[in-house]
């Protein structure tokens, strides 16, 4: 009896177990699931230290000139000196605040006063600064005993980084199954078979499961060909349970021919949960539990086996929809699923009108959908003959079409799941930080002048929201870190340059007003807009944005949330709003100030261009090729990634990610 694809993924994964965790190495722990938290034994940074180059002085000597007493660069540079008022200390980036010193003054505030000697080396202050600023307090990254990693997350290079700096270097993770992969048929030979004799066929299937296995990083065990005779097929998979397997793949057999012998074998040595499925293509798909014989069954290891199709898509096809989501499973994988998308098609399609069909695709993100909005557009690989191999080459995505006698017309919106990775046709860099901000005192929170703006092409505001900074019980964490990236990033963005900051409580009329004044008064070209964007009940930048934007822009939302999913699942909390009034750009950003940062640098490829285009500059075309995955609606979040989710908010109104 053919049972329906959803119903068969829910019995593969409820027979499907998380394997027992291991312990490995740091360097093998790439990619793992971790098995257990991990608390910092230590603060980071376990000094104070300076966030720039410059120099480490009293706060309240104000501008002058001053003797440079001392340097600290790295290691105990510094150590033992203590800056007195009307002395200094030159710092680098990272180094240890000398004993005295409160405050920081990067470089650029400066000018060095060379002397006869070393001794007679003075520094002139240009400005005035306030106690703490670019400071890194002891701990202000990681507390001691802070969880830095909780059981279940999966680890990607920041987590191993996060690994080092905690001193772990041997970590309990749950492992990544083996696999075994046999095909079976007499017509198949092996790929290196120069001359085929008729009849025959060069096996592709192997090849391709045994990459497609090592795809999801799991050990593979290649059985090789098997011809189709019972006590052959027999003794090879015998000979494959010893090798101590979690999955067994075979290819071919499973259908209703009197040389078909997989299914008899799995009913023999097991317990077979369905033997066909109501998919097109893969039909013929057999999935069953094994336990092999041993002396103890109680210790014995149980085996998940699948009998694909023969088919060279149709065996691909089931391993994507069945085998992909069975390893994450097994691996600790919160969620397992394959994410999926809402995508329109680019042409009309015919499915097959009895079975469902997971049609191969293209998916690609378009300005215009062909609703008028930017979105995902799906292109069919052309014929979908199962057999036909070509129709998987360059498929990112399988399109789940209901069976229908009618024609499914160019535009409708149907459901893509995602067989690829994305990231190497998007945003390359993080957006995401790991949730411990760094909280740098003496933040600017009034509004600047524009008037010095005069030359630069775009005017930019920095809006933080939040009721601790406004209220003065705790520093603003973000407005100063914005401010500095923009100013690093001027030339990029076209000659961006500060005009004005504020500090506003998290309050929906208090954050419009600054937006409209900004937007309709002072005429500045682009508003960033710094937490609130989370799901605490204070939590209202978007809904404050949302009604003063007269245009959204959600591709430059997806942009964070693609690459914030990659890092965290907490991405998926983020709320967040962009849109133009007038000729002002509004974009929402999270609260925690590296996010601000990786934010901004994520968006800068394609800043400049949009502002051009809102100040009306017809020159500017929209590039020939956008890449994959560029950007996405906001309200089709949590529709298009089908994520397991948990949350959590910063102090500040910041979003957790």
């Amino acid at each position: 009896m053919m049972i329906p694809a959803e119903e068969a993924l829910q019995i593969v994964l409820r027979v499907a177990q998380r394997l027992p965790p291991v312990t490995v190495p740091l360097h093998e722990a790439l990619g793992k699931v971790l098995a257990e938290d991990i608390t910092a034994p230590d603060p980071l940074p376990p000094y104070p230290a300076s966030v720039k180059d410059g120099y480490a002085v009293v706060a309240t000597d104000g501008p002058g000139e001053y003797p440079i007493i001392t340097e600290s660069r790295a290691g105990n540079d510094g150590v033992g000196v203590t800056v007195t008022p009307g002395t200094v200390a030159y710092v680098t980036t990272g180094g240890p605040i000398p004993e005295g010193a409160d405050t920081v003054v990067q470089v650029e505030d400066t000018e060095v006063i060379k002397g006869d000697s070393i001794e007679a080396k003075r520094v002139r202050i240009l400005v005035q600064t306030s106690q703490g600023v670019d400071i890194r307090p002891v701990g202000c990254d990681i507390n001691k005993d802070d969880v830095v990693l909780k059981s279940g997350e999966r680890l990607g290079a920041a987590e191993i980084g996060l690994l080092a700096t905690a001193g772990v270097m041997i970590v309990k993770v749950y492992p990544s199954p083996t696999i075994a992969v046999l095909s079976t048929g007499d017509e198949l030979v092996e790929p290196t078979t120069a001359n085929l004799s008729r009849g025959q066929i060069r096996d592709s299937n192997r090849a391709m499961l045994l990459a497609a296995a090592a795809q999801q990083q799991c050990k593979v065990v290649d059985l090789g060909i098997a011809s189709d005779d019972e006590e052959t097929i027999e003794r090879v998979l015998d000979g494959a349970f010893s090798f101590g397997i979690d999955i067994l793949l075979t290819s071919g057999g499973v259908s209703m021919g009197d040389r078909d012998f997989i299914k008899p074998l799995l009913h023999k040595r097991g317990k077979v949960y369905f033997d066909k499925v109501r998919m097109k293509p893969g039909k013929p798909l057999t999935f069953a539990e094994i336990v092999p014989e041993s002396p103890n069954n109680l210790t014995a290891k149980k085996i998940l086996a699948f009998g694909l199709p023969g088919n060279p898509v149709s065996c691909i096809v089931g391993f994507q929809v069945f085998v992909v989501p069975t390893i994450r499973q097994l691996a600790g994988w919160a969620n397992p699923h394959l994410p999926r998308v809402r995508a329109r098609l680019k042409r009309s399609l015919k499915p097959d009108p009895v079975r469902p069909e997971f049609h191969r695709s293209i998916i690609s993100w378009e300005v215009n959908d062909g609703s008028g909005n930017p979105g995902f557009v799906a292109e069919s690989t052309g014929h979908q003959m199962s057999s036909r191999l070509l129709s998987m080459k360059s498929a990112n995505a399988l399109l789940e079409l209901p069976a229908s006698d009618g024609v499914i017309s160019a535009g409708t919106a149907v459901t893509a799941i995602l067989i690829s990775d994305f990231s190497s046709s998007s945003v390359s860099k993080s957006l995401v930080s790991p949730d411990f901000g760094c909280a740098t005192r003496g933040s600017v929170s009034q509004e600047v002048s524009a008037g010095d703006s005069r030359g630069s092409e775009f005017r930019v505001a920095i809006l933080t929201v939040s009721d601790t900074v406004a209220s003065g019980a705790g520093p603003d964490r973000s407005g100063p870190r914005a401010v500095s990236v923009v100013n690093s990033s001027s030339e990029r963005l076209g000659g961006a340059k500060i005009v004005a900051k504020a500090v506003v409580p998290d309050e929906v009329s208090k954050i419009k007003d600054v937006l409209q004044r900004w937007s309709d008064v002072d005429q500045v070209d682009l508003v960033l807009t710094l937490g609130g964007t989370g799901f605490t009940p204070r939590d209202v930048t978007p809904e404050a944005t949302k009604d003063v934007i007269e245009k959204e822009t959600p591709g430059l939302l997806y942009v964070m949330m693609q690459e914030s999913l990659k890092v965290t699942p907490f991405a998926m909390l983020s709320r967040s709003a962009a849109g133009i009034r007038g000729s002002t750009l509004i974009i929402n950003m999270p609260g925690n100030p590296n996010a601000v940062a990786e934010c901004v640098e994520a968006l800068l490829p394609a800043l400049k261009h949009a502002l051009k285009q809102i100040k009306g500059d017809k020159r500017e075309k929209h590039p020939r090729h956008v890449p994959h995955a560029q950007a996405a609606p906001a309200d089709t979040w949590e529709n298009s990634y089908q994520l397991a989710s948990s949350g959590g908010k910063e102090p500040g109104g910041s979003c957790s990610h």
